[in-house]
């Protein structure tokens, strides 16, 4: 699928390539993060979020980025560890990247132009940008850093794409 995020390879904290195709069958919200940035706390409510769906085959891809303002110092390792001590973080941490501009990885040049994903266009315009995935590794969303991870909006679209394709059982 040309339109999908499974065709992106991207690195860990620690320099090992990951395909995305990984995550496939998974919905995905896709997030720019820094360790010094107003909107840092939010890891806390991307990690309360992922406990709450990740058995529904949700995930949250953290990737973090120095693009905006000198907000992400760390390096690597580092990063994971910030995110762990701090915040509690267990959901997959990626390298530091650019998220913006000639310099942005294929992965955000991918999430922000709708001429390559068919969805939507909207680029990161500071940390916390958040991209909504579908199981097929569509982009269907996006919200901005003021929106709250654990916000109405993103529960009702996470849980509607969560049980997309799913057999539902009914008892009685």
């Amino acid at each position: 699928m040309s339109n999908s995020i499974h065709q992106f390879k991207v690195q860990k904290s620690n320099g090992e390539t990951v395909s995305l195709d990984e995550f496939k069958g998974k919905v995905c919200l896709i997030v720019n993060t820094a360790s010094k940035c107003g909107f840092t706390p939010q890891y806390g409510e991307l990690q309360k979020l992922y406990e709450e769906y990740k058995e529904r085959d949700f995930v949250v891809l953290g990737f973090p980025s120095n693009d905006f303002q000198d907000q992400e110092p760390l390096e690597g390792e580092a990063i994971n560890e910030f995110c762990q001590v701090n915040y509690g973080v267990s959901f997959p941490i990626f390298n530091k990247v650019n998220v913006k501009g000639s310099e942005a990885i294929d992965l955000f040049k991918f999430l922000s132009n709708k001429k390559e994903n068919g969805a939507i266009n909207s680029k990161p315009k500071w940390n916390f940008h958040k991209y909504l995935v579908d199981k097929d590794g569509q982009v269907i969303d996006y919200y901005y850093s003021i929106t709250k991870p654990t916000s109405g909006k993103v529960k009702r679209a996470i849980e509607k794409l969560s049980l997309k394709d799913s057999e539902l059982v009914f008892c009685g």
